[in-house]
């Protein structure tokens, strides 16, 4: 099974995120995820739709692995793919596909050459049969048919499986590993979508008025351009603009000028203050 993006396909997909960890939602650790991928794709000319985060609670896994794989997107998941009692993804990926666990050949190969390098570092005799080696191949150990994703830190694999709709791509919890591995997903499984988003997004400052009265124009302007996302993101204490809406327009390129013109114009007409104008 050869997990590849569809050459067929004639659209961009959807990305998404998959950050699991009790460590993220208790607060010990702040995630750094979601930022740094929605760097990596906006670099790349993609963006990130969605992003769910989940504790190490195997069903609560499985049942997102589930509806990852029954959607049509790419997902990244990043952490629990370990070998200690609370990583669980691995195991959860296979359940969720109705796969079986097995060693991955690639994987126990890349997994062994680490351990000789640390055994070579330490000055130590690799032993390929001692009971801690044979328990790090656990980290090899995936669904069936699974594709390897290097890891350029330390060697040890991550995995690609794809699902009846969607991809998921497993990776490491620790930035160090998992930002180069998504970069390499990117760039070998989806170059051919690189910059061919067509969307964009113009917004500009408003001041002094309140949501419920720019509702109407909102409103408005949705209605007047299909497929365009009027937005407002308020602001009461900003460092720079103090209280204020940021009011924009978000869409295909070719249609969010206009809107976004029509927009402006309104806000004129509403007798709003309008402040700098936003590019993104």
């Amino acid at each position: 099974m050869k997990i590849t993006s569809p050459a067929e396909a004639s659209s961009v997909p959807e990305f998404g995120l998959i950050i699991v960890g009790d460590e993220i939602l208790s607060g010990k650790r702040a995630d750094k995820h979601m930022s740094k991928v929605i760097e990596l794709l906006g670099a790349r000319g993609l963006t990130l739709s969605q992003v769910q985060i989940v504790g190490d609670s195997p069903s609560r896994i499985t049942q997102l692995l589930e509806l990852a794989f029954s959607t049509p997107g790419v997902y990244f998941s990043c952490g629990g793919i370990g070998a200690t009692p609370d990583d669980h993804t691995r195991q959860c990926a296979a359940k969720a596909l109705h796969h079986e666990l097995s060693l991955h050949p690639q994987a126990e190969e890349l997994i062994r050459q680490r351990m000789k390098d640390l055994a070579k570092e330490a000055g130590t005799e690799y032993i390929a049969d001692h009971p801690d080696n044979i328990h790090r191949l656990n980290m090899g150990v995936f669904p069936t048919g699974a594709e390897l994703i290097p890891n350029p830190y330390n060697k040890i694999p991550g995995f690609s499986c794809r699902g009846g709709s969607g991809v998921v791509h497993f990776v490491p919890g620790f930035p160090v590993m998992a930002w180069p591995m998504i970069e390499w997903v990117l760039d070998n499984k989806y170059k051919q979508f690189h910059q061919l988003s067509n969307t964009a997004e113009l917004s500009l400052i408003v001041y002094g008025a309140m949501e419920a009265a720019l509702t109407p124009h909102m409103m408005g302007i949705e209605a007047s351009f299909p497929g365009i996302k009027v937005f407002s993101l308020p602001s009461v204490d900003h460092p720079v603009h103090g209280k204020h809406i940021e009011l924009g327009v978000k869409g295909s390129k070719p249609i969010v000028e206009e809107a976004y013109v029509a927009l402006k114009q309104r806000m004129i007409d509403f007798g709003a203050s309008i402040g700098p104008e936003l590019v993104r």
